[in-house]
């Protein structure tokens, strides 16, 4: 009986990783078709190529960054190629107050929200850390801080829609790695702030999912650029790296990996983590929490 209480809940919590890791459901393009989308840092590279994906699928489709003249662009083509609908809203993700407004501003006129991506991010260049404080500070108020205000701002229509939240981040933000401590800093929060969050709606039963999406080096003008003459691997496509963060956030996936390397999920999926997340619930009383 001793041999049972030690050793069944690890057992049970894995058990419960490996089904997560291992069932999967089919994706399918019509899943979006009339859904109702917002994409930051969608002027160009994945952002892009996600809004295109999207109005290949029927989405209605609200893009953001700071272009307005290459936004314009995108929502032409997105109309082009079959969106049920295309908007953008210009402005700078540094600005809180504009990150507050433009969800709301999406949902008028989309009529609602079903599915918040998350991928815009700062201008940064690899180098060592020199004690820019200010580097820092940029680093997590756009990668991170505006990230949770649009969640806050979106979360009320996607519980509505019973939506999802799409959070695109990076293999430096599950692993050190050197000349880019301040981007990799604002990542870790990504994961550590929306994965304890998709922990509270799950004991709190908020039906609406988030999707953490963990990419390897993509091949995008800007990270080609960044990382000349300095990182010595393949890159991956922006346009299938695109599809697959639609998919994830699509079929309410709690993480997607993707990266040129087979390893990657293998290694920093961190089953041992999810098992020692399960367990630690049991420690917590939540009654008051999910009663208020």
């Amino acid at each position: 009986m001793a041999f049972m209480k030690k050793y069944l809940p690890p057992i049970l919590g894995f058990f419960l990783a490996y089904y997560y890791y291992s069932a999967s459901e089919e994706f399918r393009p019509e899943m979006l078709q009339g859904k109702k989308v917002i994409v930051t840092g969608a002027s160009k590279g994945i952002g892009e190529q996600m809004a295109y994906h999207l109005a290949k699928m029927g989405a209605h489709v609200v893009v953001t960054a700071r272009s307005k003249e290459t936004l314009k662009k995108v929502v032409s083509h997105c109309l082009e190629l079959g969106a049920a609908s295309a908007h953008y809203i210009a402005g700078s993700m540094e600005n809180v107050t504009f990150a507050e407004q433009f969800v709301a501003q999406a949902g008028k006129l989309m009529g609602g929200l079903d599915m918040l991506i998350l991928n815009h991010i700062t201008n940064t260049s690899m180098n060592l850390f020199s004690g820019d404080i200010h580097l820092v500070r940029r680093n997590m108020e756009v990668n991170f801080l505006s990230y949770v205000v649009l969640s806050v701002a979106a979360l009320p229509m996607l519980k509505q829609s019973n939506g999802s939240i799409v959070v695109v981040s990076s293999k430096a933000g599950k692993m050190a790695s050197p000349l880019v401590a301040p981007y990799s800093a604002s990542k870790f929060a990504l994961d550590g702030f929306f994965s304890s969050i998709r922990m509270e709606h799950s004991v709190t039963k908020v039906n609406v999912s988030i999707t953490l999406c963990i990419l390897g080096l993509i091949n995008t003008d800007t990270a080609m650029k960044a990382v000349s003459g300095i990182l010595n691997i393949n890159a991956s496509p922006k346009e299938e790296c695109a599809l697959e963060i639609i998919k994830g956030g699509a079929l309410r996936q709690e993480e997607v990996y993707y990266d040129n390397s087979v390893w990657t999920d293998l290694l920093l999926g961190n089953p041992g983590r999810k098992i020692l997340e399960f367990l630690s619930l049991r420690s917590y009383s939540l009654d008051k929490f999910i009663n208020n």
